[in-house]
């Protein structure tokens, strides 16, 4: 039987990895408590000990702006772990799945991100998550790394439930539009994992299905919008009382210690041709606030 570790099982992402996967193996599931990704030697003992065919990695530093004053913790946690991770999935001959980031662009683009394109990070959380990515690819394991982006949900901090707490205390929402991306649903992201998951595990040959798919996906859901049109959309599916006014503004107006991409949508045509579809963002959105 395959066993999974999974790690981060009470993050957004892994809280529901931990629900998609039931049925595809062992999961050995592990919240923050249990293994610190900031702790590189807990890392290595805990793979050691569990000993799995299988890593999958949504556990991240995900504090984009507090990133800026905490580079050597985001880099630890973003960068050096993951290397760490697939430094011991060799030595088991194990396979790693691990989640990006679009800030890995520094979004001067007006067309969707291929996985070829040329990485500039602008911002420190950006730069973590790419330095884990190019870990990951030296290690020269069976891998997938999949890019995704403005990730939300009903649990943990995230801007739909920021915008539905806003929307209770205020009669205005100041929202920036002029940020372009894809936002997408944890559940996506753990129901696409799970797909693929199951998809090896039903393979003749599992290692030679993983030397023909491994590598970097864009996994996001469709279509595009700005944080203004984000927001719009949360609130003609939310039920509340008294909606607040909705007012456009530059980023310039919303000044944060991060910068941001100003347009940082993915293409998700290679994931979509070798695994399966995704799903239009206002419908995912739909879903997860129904």
């Amino acid at each position: 039987m395959t066993r999974i570790l999974l790690t981060g099982k009470t993050g957004q992402v892994g809280y529901e990895l931990e629900r998609s996967l039931q049925g595809l193996g062992e999961i050995i599931a592990f919240g923050r408590g249990q293994l610190d990704l900031a702790n590189l030697l807990q890392v290595r003992d805990v793979i050691r000990a569990v000993k799995p065919n299988l890593i999958i990695n949504p556990a991240a530093y995900t504090a984009v702006d507090k990133a800026e004053s905490e580079p050597d913790l985001a880099m630890r946690i973003n960068g050096e772990a993951p290397g760490v991770m697939a430094e011991e999935a060799k030595k088991l001959g194990a396979a790693m799945i691990h989640y990006s980031t679009d800030y890995v662009f520094d979004g001067t683009k007006n067309t969707p991100y291929l996985e070829t394109a040329p990485t500039c990070p602008i911002n420190v959380y950006g730069a973590t998550k790419l330095a884990g990515e190019l870990a990951i690819q030296s290690a020269g394991i069976p891998h997938l790394i999949l890019r995704t982006s403005w990730v939300y949900g009903m649990r943990g901090n995230n801007f739909l439930r920021t915008i539905l707490r806003l929307a209770q205390e205020r009669e205005e929402l100041r929202i920036v539009a002029d940020q372009h991306g894809a936002p997408t649903w944890c559940r996506t992201i753990a129901d696409t994992t799970a797909h693929i998951v199951a998809l090896a595990k039903g393979a003749q040959d599992a290692q030679e299905w993983w030397q023909q798919r491994s590598g970097l996906y864009h996994l996001t859901a469709q279509g595009q919008t700005t944080w203004y049109g984000f927001t719009q959309a949360i609130l003609e599916n939310a039920t509340l009382a008294n909606k607040p006014r909705l007012t456009a503004i530059p980023t310039q107006d919303y000044p944060l210690p991060a910068k941001r991409p100003t347009y940082s949508n993915l293409s998700c045509e290679r994931l979509m041709n070798t695994f399966c579809g995704l799903p239009a963002w206002e419908n995912a959105l739909q879903l997860c606030q129904n």
